[in-house]
């Protein structure tokens, strides 16, 4: 018997059905072991040693490894063909070792770039051992991480309370982050115009600009003003012109190639809107297969690699697909080959495509996401083997017969769509492209402006980064691996350190302290080429031409010197510090000159940086006298800042006063007293516009609706922690505006809560309605209903959702059909059961209907409960070798 073992249940279910008897295909579940999360982890002083640690659901799977090795005579380790993949290998090998279960069986090591039957068959013909220098790098990696985070991350919080992490490429990438945002602040806008006319030279009129003005070469701000715009304006229409040069130049533009880790996640982030991190879990299900005609098969190849070659195999049937479907014109003479131009490529496996080109992403039935990435795939491996696209570029110059002005259009048109008829890769940013057709004109002949216009412009900062763009951005400095550039960016957002707006990064305040933190103190750490530099050691490590440890060894000399540096300076010293290079940002200066940093409630006092239990805010250098504080972020004239504490007047019903206030989290209203009350203000409310009815309103919150009617339970309407609401017995939905909770009438509210209750996810434009609303349950007399869900329509009823079977229209289910699969799907364990009630509601003809149809399923349901149980017994492989 041979033990295989993989990293998923998914990817053991389908190699299994490959290999057939003889062959027990156990998951490993990803990595088995980790180093445990504290201090002593990884020991520089005792040459890096390192402690493994065994969580108690791996030991378990690693149990059930050790017990089919029993008899055993082959153990073979099948994990991704990576870095990653050797690294769970050799853990799972190292704990079996341990465990004395390997015994007399031979340990293969074996590879695949696809999960299909041939690529797996082929793979288990090539075993090979361990690569011991991947592991040494994926061993130098992980201390590397574990030394930064649990060496940095104490002193960040002793010396900047509040912040949560830093890592050794998180910061880098967080770094580039808040350096975009640093030049978009800096920047300043400056005017220009631009003059267009409409010419006609005895055809079809077309659109040419200004080039040349008073006999000089127009430069993009030459036209500074409208005075300027309009004086060249005029001298356009004043004069006629005559055709002083047509060009025509004939160009090619060539296909990308195929897909890498970072190019998959560029284009599914500009194409589909898809995080790196979703488009890598599509990814991973596309490549551990799908059922098709009842075979589960890989659809693509591997997908974490920088390479973009291509098996010979995959380029000829590429080749073929597209002269079916687009004929021999877009076939090349011969096939193209690429090779990566990336800094740190290592091209160890192939690029990402299709595992066969034959299943046309129109022709298969998949999930939403991986439906569009697949096709995304296909297109791009279409895309990549076809002829380049031939395009015609034309230039028409006109002049005046003084030769002071000169107008100049440009126009492209495609000749040959080649590649383009399939695909065009997306851009981060939009860029000027040359106009469409111009239409035939001849040199030396006259024109005429029919109508001329000045158009002012602004020039605009550089634009944020873009998951697509950051991703470009960090392969192109060297920075991590394509591999890991999900789980920073992922990291980033979970630790508030960034925020996304409008699907661009945006640094939050933690992060811009995080950053500034690091460059004055660390600054070696989060320069760009040290990083790089470090990327490009380890890949000598897995290359077998550097040891781990003596990278270590270099690496932490240095290191641990500047931590402790650092943990000799007091709070304070590391605060101004921080204040002079966060100055720009948290004290702008004043238009009328005064000291950014002066106190605006006190006048005496001086603004700094001070840290507390929930991080970093502005307070005054005579606190306790002077308690005024703010935001960090809080420009000259924001229209939320507060200057200090406001009275607003007295509460009418109280006699207390009422106060506008400015604390750490930002803009509050307080009624004085032995118990002070508050209430944030809504980010729609500007400070500017409180006054003391709005804050008694915001006090006075949360307010009573009125009875509900089914249950005469009070519906409450307030503001929480994730906006304005209305509350009915502990269920919650979301209103549209803080305006609305003090609006909301009971009908409203009724309504609201209902959509939230049938299925809505309380989102401020309401759940979406029924699709078909069948009726109410034979039994339970609950309603049934067919709702749209992400991953197409589904039947529910109470905690029960059952699926749509495929190709079934949702519109033809009948109550006793929709019955029969809410019984199968709980009968397999889904949504949470409840003891049987006889419904008061219920028509006895359709519960006696219903009966009918659903009498025979709870038998079958019962025996797909246990039949889990019969497989995981049953050793079916090994009995049938020895039984032969």
């Amino acid at each position: 018997m041979n033990v295989v073992v993989v990293e998923s249940p998914a990817k053991a279910k389908t190699i299994n059905r490959y290999l057939g008897p003889g062959y027990t295909v156990l998951a490993s579940y990803g990595h088995v072991r980790d180093l445990p999360s504290k201090d002593g982890s990884v020991r520089p002083d005792d040459d890096f040693a390192m402690s493994w640690e065994v969580d108690g659901k791996s030991a378990k799977r690693l149990a059930d490894i050790a017990a089919a090795l029993k008899g055993a005579d082959r153990l073979i380790l099948a994990t991704d063909p990576d870095r990653e993949g050797e690294a769970i290998s050799w853990h799972v090998l190292e704990d079996l070792t341990r465990r004395k279960a390997v015994k007399g069986a031979a340990v293969e090591r074996v590879v695949f770039n696809a999960i299909t039957k041939s690529a797996v068959t082929e793979a288990m013909k090539n075993p090979r051992a361990i690569d011991m220098e991947l592991v040494d790098a994926y061993l130098a990696r992980r201390a590397l991480d574990y030394l930064v985070g649990f060496t940095l991350s104490p002193v960040l919080w002793r010396k900047l309370p509040g912040s949560r992490s830093a890592g050794r490429v998180q910061s880098v990438a967080l770094r580039l982050i808040v350096d975009r945002e640093i030049e978009i602040e800096a920047f300043r806008t400056q005017e220009y115009w631009s003059v267009e006319a409409n010419v006609s030279a005895g055809g079809d009129p077309f659109l040419a600009r200004l080039v040349k003005h008073k006999a000089q070469k127009l430069g993009r701000f030459d036209l500074a003003n409208e005075v300027i715009a309009h004086e060249a304006r005029a001298a356009v229409q004043a004069v006629d012109f005559t055709v002083a040069a047509v060009e025509k130049k004939p160009a090619r533009r060539s296909p990308p190639p195929p897909f890498t880790t970072s190019t998959l996640q560029q284009e599914a982030s500009r194409k589909l809107g898809f995080s790196a991190q979703r488009t890598m879990q599509a990814a991973q299900k596309l490549y551990e297969g799908v059922d098709i005609g009842g075979e589960t098969v890989g659809l693509i190849t591997y997908m974490r690699t920088d390479g973009v070659a291509s098996a010979p195999e995959a380029l000829t049937e590429t080749r073929s697909v597209i002269s079916a479907l687009y004929g021999k014109d877009y076939v090349p003479e011969s096939p193209r080959l690429y090779k990566v131009k990336a800094k740190n490529a290592q091209e160890a496996h192939e690029a990402i495509r299709p595992t066969s080109l034959e299943r046309n992403p129109g022709r298969l039935r998949l999930e939403p996401d991986m439906g569009r990435l697949y096709e995304l795939i296909w297109k791009r491996m279409i895309a990549s083997q076809m002829e380049s696209a031939r395009i015609e570029r034309t230039a028409i110059d006109l002049e005046s017969a003084d030769g002071r002005t000169g107008l100049r259009a440009t126009g492209q048109v495609v000749l040959f769509p080649g590649y383009l008829a399939v695909y065009e890769e997306g851009r981060d940013d939009a860029s000027d492209e040359d106009g469409g057709r111009l239409p035939p004109v001849k040199e030396g002949a006259r024109a005429k402006v029919l109508a001329a216009r000045a158009d002012q412009h602004f020039t605009e900062p550089p634009p944020r980064y873009s998951e697509a763009s950051l991703v470009k951005k960090m392969e192109e400095l060297g920075i991590g691996r394509p591999s890991t550039y999900a789980s920073i960016l992922s990291v980033l957002r979970d630790r508030s350190y960034v925020r996304m707006e409008k699907n661009r990064f945006v640094p939050e305040d933690a992060g811009r302290l995080v950053t500034a933190f690091l460059e004055q103190f660390f600054r070696r750490y989060v320069e760009y080429d040290f990083t790089a530099d470090l990327e490009e050691k380890l890949d000598l490590v897995s290359a077998g031409d550097l040891d781990w440890k003596a990278l270590l060894r270099e690496f932490w000399k240095d290191f641990h010197a500047a931590v402790g540096e650092i943990g000799e300076l007091r709070t304070t010293e590391v605060l101004e510090a921080l204040n002079e290079s966060l100055g720009p940002h948290i004290f702008p200066a004043k238009e009328d000159g005064s000291d950014p940093r002066g106190c605006p409630s006190c006048g005496a006092g001086r603004l700094s940086l001070k840290t507390g239990r929930y991080g970093a805010f502005i307070g005054c250098s005579n606190y306790p006298e002077c308690r005024f504080t703010r935001p960090i972020a809080s420009s000259e004239g924001d229209e939320n800042e507060t200057p200090g504490d406001r009275e607003l007047g007295i509460d009418p019903a109280t006699g207390a006063v009422i106060w506008l206030k400015n604390g750490r989290f930002g803009p509050y209203v307080e009624m004085a007293g032995d118990k002070p009350r508050r209430a944030s203000l809504p980010k729609e409310w500007p400070v500017a516009t409180i006054d003391l009815d709005k804050a008694l309103r915001l006090l006075s919150l949360p307010r009573e609706v009125g009875v509900h009617p089914d249950d005469g339970g009070m519906i409450l309407a307030g503001i929480g922690r994730y906006g304005p609401y209305v509350q009915h017995n502990g269920a919650y939905a979301n209103l549209a505006g803080a305006d609305e909770v003090f609006d909301v009438g009971l009908n409203r509210a009724v309504v609201v809560l209902a959509e939230k209750k049938a299925g809505g996810r309380g989102g401020r434009t309401g759940a979406s309605a029924a699709l078909k609303e069948l009726g109410a349950h034979p039994i339970s007399g609950k309603p049934v209903r067919i709702l749209s869900g992400r991953y197409g329509p589904y039947i529910k009823h109470e905690a029960t959702n059952a699926n749509v079977p495929k190709g079934a229209d949702p519109m033809e289910i009948t109550l006793e059909r929709a019955v029969a699969l809410i019984v199968e799907r709980e009968g397999k364990g889904g949504g949470k059961k409840k003891p049987a009630r006889r419904a008061t509601t219920a028509n006895p003809a359709a519960a006696k209907a219903a009966a009918k149809t659903t009498a025979p399923k709870p038998k079958k349901a019962a025996a797909a409960k246990t039949k889990p149980k019969a497989k995981v017994k049953a050793k079916a492989p090994a009995a049938r070798k020895k039984a032969s």
